[in-house]
């Protein structure tokens, strides 16, 4: 529970950052300028202002969803591929350590805008991902679903899989099995994980080719 808690306050403080030091109104209305007259511009950031609370309010529901359905098949995964008894509380546990990985992305997201690249445009805050192929191919020019593939290829998510497969793997391997603790981990996660995050990877794709 410390753990969840503590993710949810770094969580909350680098949105709190990057809304306040990053997305400022000069980016918002040259981003809608084009598509907004002045009144309705001023009319969108008022409604933005009002109701940023709820923005706050999501972020630990969305990281309970999360850290809940990966646990889930996970669940599944080392219900097939383990021997041992594992616990969801276990799994949930290791996710949860995990995932603060990602925490990361938002703290050099705000380290390389606030100090590298001064000079930037809300698309620019909304595509960047450190780290990741979109970085390196960049979003201009780019068909917009092929724009979050890209960002979930990154390094991030790769230590994301070699730490749940080590903490997975120290839970699910027995005597009875062949190997090393990460190799089942690995398989676990693979095959769970994965293909779950294949699955919602295609899915973005499909929703984003049909209402771009």
């Amino acid at each position: 529970m410390r753990k969840f808690i503590l993710i949810i306050s770094i969580s909350i403080l680098t949105y709190f950052i990057n809304k306040n030091f990053l997305e400022n109104e000069k980016l918002f209305i040259l981003f809608l300028s084009e598509k907004l007259s002045l009144k309705q511009i001023e009319d969108f950031l008022t409604f933005q202002k009002k109701w940023q609370w709820v923005s706050y309010l999501t972020i630990p529901i969305l990281l309970l969803i999360k850290t809940t359905l990966i646990s889930s098949v996970l669940y599944a995964g080392a219900f097939f591929y383990s021997k041992a008894s594992i616990t969801f509380k276990q799994l949930f546990d290791a996710v949860i350590k995990a995932e603060f990985v990602f925490v990361g992305v938002g703290i050099l997201k705000i380290i390389w805008f606030y100090f590298f690249q001064t000079n930037y445009t809300l698309e620019d805050l909304q595509y960047f991902y450190p780290l990741s192929a979109l970085n390196i191919v960049g979003y201009k020019g780019l068909d917009a679903w092929f724009i979050y593939p890209l960002q979930v290829l990154n390094l991030f998510e790769l230590a994301y899989w070699l730490l749940l497969a080590y903490f997975i793997g120290k839970l699910a391997f027995t005597e009875k099995d062949k190997g090393k603790p990460m190799d089942l981990g690995f398989k676990i996660v693979a095959s769970s994980y994965g293909s779950a995050l294949l699955l919602w990877v295609v899915v973005v794709m499909f929703f984003t080719l049909n209402y771009s």
